[in-house]
């Protein structure tokens, strides 16, 4: 059997992270001297309620490589191999803690290391279509495969209501993010080559919403879409309805931004990740 292990940025929804047997290693989040995981210690609710009503800015630390060590040995006692997915390299070193790791316990279980060049759930699609394979008895290569190939069709687009946050934890350009706040608007954002860059911008939040849902629907035929949200559920559900039409609903996927994630991007947040059918 194939184990598949993501990070706490993929935010896949945790039932469906167990129902698929992904293993998810949480990222750090410091923040006041205290040190939490993302998703264990630390829930999006509770992030967010804190994050709007404080001046003390939270950081975060990737996942150690005897984190990662520790999770490939548990799982050698169940699998004969894994696949470890992860944040970009270009915007994390989890990803080459893994990779470390992955050296270190090469004499007990093989693991292949990707590097998604996603986050949230772009990563999060691309580690529940390697899972779905390796649970219906795939090989190490057929699981690889897959992942792979689900990155290379995954696309993601996102608004942001304020760039506070992501200019902060320097992810993005501190210049783009004073034009932004200097003209009012609201950015929208994608990955290109592994980083986040800026692609265009809205005065109004529903315009935004509404270049979410047209960006859905100028992808079709798309096998699965994700919608992410960091404290706007409403704007999440109300997409999702705006996408009815286009897809089932089982085929889309809603869930909350995590912390490790929320960090840098803070409230009022809506992405979507949609990989071609």
């Amino acid at each position: 059997m194939v184990g598949v292990v993501t990070d706490s940025t993929a935010d896949i929804p945790l039932e469906l992270a167990q129902d698929l047997g992904i293993e998810v290693i949480p990222v750090y989040i410091l923040w006041q001297g205290q040190t939490y995981r993302d998703g264990v210690d630390m829930m999006p609710d509770e992030f967010f309620r804190r994050l709007v009503s404080t001046d003390v800015l939270p950081t975060t630390s990737q996942p150690t490589q005897p984190d990662f060590e520790n999770v490939y040995m548990q799982m050698a006692k169940r699998c004969d191999s894994i696949l470890s997915i992860h944040v970009s390299a270009k915007l994390s070193g989890t990803f080459n803690a893994a990779v470390q790791a992955a050296k270190s316990v090469a004499d007990r279980i093989p693991v292949i290391v990707v590097d998604s060049q996603l986050n949230s759930m772009g990563l999060g699609l691309a580690a529940i279509a390697a899972a779905r394979i390796a649970m219906a008895g795939g090989s190490l290569k057929d699981v690889v495969d897959e992942a792979q190939k689900a990155v290379s069709d995954i696309k993601m687009l996102g608004i942001f209501d304020t760039l506070k946050y992501i200019i902060a934890g320097g992810r993005i350009n501190k210049s783009v993010g004073k034009i932004a706040s200097i003209l009012n608007i609201k950015p929208l954002l994608t990955f290109r080559n592994g980083e986040v860059h800026l692609i265009g911008a809205v005065r109004l939040y529903r315009k935004g919403v509404e270049r979410l849902a047209n960006f859905v629907r100028e992808n079709l035929p798309l096998s699965e879409v994700a919608i992410v949200h960091s404290a706007s559920q409403a704007a999440a559900e109300q997409l999702k309805a705006d996408l009815s039409s286009a897809l089932p609903a089982n085929r889309i996927i809603v869930n909350q931004l995590g912390a490790s994630l929320g960090v840098h991007g803070g409230p009022g947040i809506l992405l979507v990740a949609a990989r071609k059918a």
